[in-house]
């Protein structure tokens, strides 16, 4: 079986071979488990503080 180089392989050839290369998250959502910015404004945390 001859090698074929991937920038003279076809696009649909190429998306094959880099979804193989890339792995599985398992069913977790990697956008979810972002930690929130303590320094960053935050509207609500903002108007618990100050109970007027």
């Amino acid at each position: 079986m001859k090698m074929v180089p991937l920038e003279k392989q076809s696009k649909a050839a190429r998306r094959k071979y880099y979804s193989n290369q890339r792995g599985s998250w398992n069913g977790v959502n990697p956008v979810t488990r972002v930690e929130v910015n303590r320094k960053a404004y935050n509207r609500k945390r903002d108007r618990k503080v100050i109970p007027e």
